[in-house]
């Protein structure tokens, strides 16, 4: 699917489907609180165990929001 396509559909489906807005309000604030940890100097022990805790979540959203667009696209095509 080309992108421009791609990001239609997800702005389509910011608009339409209320678990795919969840998913991605999530994963935007994870990716926020990502940042702001890979901002500081120095991590300790606990902000590394929260940044890989942070990016797993954030795959497995990810993961989810794909489910979701592979769905769609396979009902358009049918």
């Amino acid at each position: 699917m080309e992108r421009n396509a791609q990001e239609e559909l997800k702005a389509h489906l910011m608009e339409t489907n209320e678990e795919f807005r969840r998913l991605a309000t999530q994963h935007s604030e994870f990716a926020k609180k990502l940042d702001a940890l890979e901002a500081l100097p120095h991590l300790t022990y606990e902000e590394e165990l929260e940044e890989t805790r942070l990016k797993k979540l954030k795959l497995r959203l990810k993961d989810q929001m794909e489910a979701i667009l592979s769905q769609y696209r396979s009902q358009q095509v049918a």
